[in-house]
């Protein structure tokens, strides 16, 4: 029977039976995850339905809110090869502030399925969607072990505004390719590593979190070895080319190299401050804040930040503690909209390891009284903010 042995020196039988087995194995071990991230969509939009006011047709429009319009717009007609501007001639937001690997992946979805460009936009969010409960399960295997392992799946997929990895949005196609990127980081399969960092960064402009990862993950590698791995080198190089060729590629497209900036600045308010306009939307709201959501807001993202520190003085794995503060410092760094900053952080990881981890090491009559709690009020949450609180998404 021949063998053949692999770089981490594990033998590898390479007879038909083995070959044919591979994929019931990988299905048992998906399992958990799965029947997971199923648990919680079913619990998510049963909060939806609870909450939701319109008596036909809710389900379809929760699924495709706001930004999935420009996604399926690009699907459909491509990208426009000048700014677009207002009635008064000031440039407007356009379809070119959206990362093209989502509404690609619409189109070949539609080409192949013969679905309408809509329906394949949600398609391929549930895809990814349940790839990431995978990747992030086998990550935490990885990291904390199975019982918090699989209380992360259930952090991640009901914490507040985890909502969004269910609807036409790339928050779930970005969240696989980072937890693929850190969890092939982390077992050095460059090549793997290198192609879900690349994809990350034609996904969102969050992928440079995710190359920092991989550089990282590379130089702690070579670090522990003692030598150059050219390898790990050539994954951070490719890893880290998709948010600037994309951004290169829009300016070229239009004729101004910061136009991609300028669409951002102009159309959704959103631009690089140091996190004075977060500064002062906590520090307003705090003192002076009325309505309950935009302190329910504050007190998430102060607990997120508390929840970052958490995870570093428990020595996280640098990989994983520098893109997830990474996700973080251009979430609160950013002058967008203050409710928009929980969804942004939802892909964040970091900030859920900690309690992760508690979960795991805790008993199962205080662990799962707990996750029931966290999930109820994580999904009501999302699910409130996208029924009565229409510009969260």
């Amino acid at each position: 029977m021949p063998v053949i042995i692999s770089s981490d020196s594990r033998p590898q039988d390479t007879t038909a039976r083995e070959v044919g087995t591979s994929l019931p194995r990988v299905s048992v071990t998906a399992r958990p995850a799965l029947v997971v991230w199923a648990g919680a969509a079913l619990l998510q939009f049963l909060m939806v339905w609870w909450l939701h006011t319109k008596p036909s047709g809710w389900f379809g429009s929760i699924l495709t809110p706001w930004d999935n319009q420009w996604y399926v717009q690009i699907a459909e007609q491509g990208y426009p090869h000048t700014l677009a501007y207002d009635s008064q001639g000031l440039v407007a937001g356009n379809n070119l502030a959206f990362f093209p690997l989502y509404p690609l992946l619409i189109k070949l979805a539609h080409l192949i399925s013969g679905l309408d460009a809509v329906t394949s936009s949600i398609a391929v969010a549930w895809l990814a969607s349940a790839a990431a409960a995978v990747v992030v399960h086998r990550l935490g295997l990885e990291l904390f072990g199975p019982r918090a392992a699989l209380a992360l799946v259930v952090l991640v997929f009901t914490q507040p505004m985890a909502i969004t990895l269910w609807i036409g949005y790339s928050e779930g196609l970005f969240l696989a390719l980072a937890a693929g990127c850190l969890l092939a980081a982390r077992r050095e399969a460059w090549l793997t590593a290198g192609i879900c960092a690349l994809l990350a960064g034609f996904t969102r402009s969050a992928g440079i979190a995710v190359a920092l990862a991989l550089a990282v993950a590379a130089a702690l590698a070579m670090r522990r070895e003692r030598r150059v791995d050219w390898r790990a080198v050539a994954a951070v190089v490719v890893g880290g080319l998709g948010v600037p060729a994309y951004l290169l590629w829009a300016g070229l497209r239009v004729g101004s190299l910061g136009a991609w900036l300028t669409i951002q600045r102009e159309g959704w308010d959103t631009t690089w401050d140091w996190g004075y306009a977060t500064w002062h939307f906590l520090t307003s709201t705090l003192q002076r804040g009325s309505d309950w959501v935009p302190v329910a807001i504050a007190v998430l993202l102060l607990g997120l930040a508390a929840a970052c520190a958490t995870a570093l003085l428990q020595r996280s794995w640098p990989p994983l503690a520098a893109y997830g503060l990474l996700i973080f410092a251009l979430t609160v760094g950013q002058s967008n909209y203050y409710h928009s900053k929980p969804r942004l952080l939802v892909p964040a990881l970091l900030t859920l390891a900690p309690l992760a981890r508690a979960v795991g090491r805790a008993g199962s009559r205080a662990a799962v009284p707990a996750l029931v709690a966290f999930s109820l009020f994580g999904t009501w949450f999302g699910a409130y903010m996208l029924t009565d609180w229409t510009y969260a998404i």
